[in-house]
């Protein structure tokens, strides 16, 4: 096993216990060790600016938009999203390269004593590495995703110049409020005093919370209003990429920083895969049959990319399923369509839900299929037994679609 595998292996031994096992309660969120380590590491958080994302759907696309835009627009440009899919350093690119092995490497060399001694969880080690690479590298601009809720995420110690919160829906409740209006107050945490705080969607239920954040924070508010831009062509494909869109030329627009022209965010827009390399949003795979896999994994996603799969085509519908056991299974699977067949599986994390559990609990919701031993298991039998017609969708779980492309 090489340097770099026992790096990792180590890392992923410090991931809090509901990563592996599920929500537990004994798992607090908390800035103060962050803030310490910040502080031991010479605060490489305040070199450089941050468009800083949060929301429970589309934090992600939106921040791989951003970032492709602004390289376009010639900055240098450090990106932050998790997780990852297949290679851990998906989570920390400079102008869309991920960085080394050796960075990875040397970071946790270097700072492993202190690492253990102040109890830090993944999370706040990956933060760590990435704001150091990002300072190392001189960016121009950071774009950084939210981990979890806001408030008192990981992330939430960085010097932004605009803020945005993308969607709001259940979950993550256990640690984020059991209410849309808990989670988007959790969210708006990460709005500052001064700077624009964009929001994606405005319904009666949480624009109330945004607003007495905001205000309490002295952030003004910029809506993102149902058609503020021309849609712009791009290379990401799934319909609800539309919104994700939207959100981030309206945190270009908010912020006075960084010009943007008009090219740059077309060029931007049109080229986000080969600039950030964002994988499994709407990622087709095969065109015969048609197979997509996509990292919805909650109500709100799944009823996004339901909708574009049961009208993109006449042919038997497909579906490889698998979720985590933390989640609302059942609100999940009632977002899927009766008509279609399903291969249950469960991914390979310890959190997964067994396979035949999640059938049985979609029989009872009208799901046909059967349970399958893996998410590759899963995918053969599809293929199987589709035609040249059909279509094949997997997803369910961020980690079934890390399956499928490994």
């Amino acid at each position: 096993m090489n340097h770099y595998q026992e790096t990792l292996d180590w890392l992923y031994a410090q991931l809090p216990v509901f990563q592996h096992q599920g929500a537990s309660p004994s798992y607090k969120l908390d800035l103060s060790k962050t803030i310490s380590f910040m502080s031991l590491l010479g605060n490489p958080e305040r070199a450089f600016p941050v468009f800083h994302v949060a929301g429970t759907n589309g934090k992600g696309s939106t921040s791989h938009m951003l970032a492709s835009c602004l390289q376009e627009a010639g900055y240098r440009v450090g990106l932050y999203t998790s997780p990852h899919l297949v290679d851990y350093r998906e989570r920390i690119r400079l102008n869309g390269q991920l960085i080394s092995e050796a960075s990875v490497t040397e970071f946790v060399d270097k700072w492993k004593t202190e690492l253990l001694a102040r109890k830090l969880s993944f999370f706040e080690m990956s933060v760590g590495m990435a704001f150091c690479a990002f300072a190392e590298a001189k960016v121009d601009v950071a774009v950084i995703e939210v981990g979890l809720g806001g408030r008192l995420d990981s992330t939430n110690v960085v010097h932004s110049i605009v803020t945005g919160v993308t969607s709001i829906d259940l979950d993550h409740q256990l640690y984020l409020g059991d209410t849309r209006a808990a989670i988007a107050r959790e969210k708006a945490g990460i709005f500052k005093k001064g700077i624009p705080a964009v929001i994606g969607i405005r319904d009666q239920e949480t624009e109330p919370v945004f607003l007495e954040v905001a205000n309490a924070a002295q952030a003004p508010v910029h809506w993102v209003p149902a058609t503020p831009h021309e849609a712009l062509p791009s290379d990401l494909l799934g319909d609800y990429q539309k919104d994700n869109q939207q959100m981030a030329l309206c945190m270009l627009d908010a912020q006075t920083s960084f010009l943007v022209d008009a090219a740059a965010r077309r060029r931007g827009m049109a080229h986000v895969i080969p600039n950030t390399g964002l994988q499994g949003r709407w990622q087709v795979v095969h065109e015969s049959p048609f197979t997509v896999l996509d990292t919805a994994h909650n109500p709100h996603g799944l009823r996004a990319a339901m909708a574009q799969f049961v009208s993109i085509g006449e042919g038997a519908m497909h579906i490889v399923i698998g979720m985590v056991g933390d989640k609302d299974i059942a609100a999940a699977l009632a977002c899927l369509p009766k008509e279609a067949h399903y291969y249950f599986c469960a991914p390979s994390i310890q959190r997964a839900l067994a396979a035949e559990r999640l059938r049985l609990a979609g029989a009872a919701l009208g799901l046909r299929g059967e349970s399958f031993s893996d998410v590759h298991e899963a995918w053969k039998a599809a293929q199987m037994n589709a035609t040249e017609q059909d279509r094949i969708y997997i997803g369910g779980s961020t980690f079934v679609v890390a399956d499928a492309l490994r």
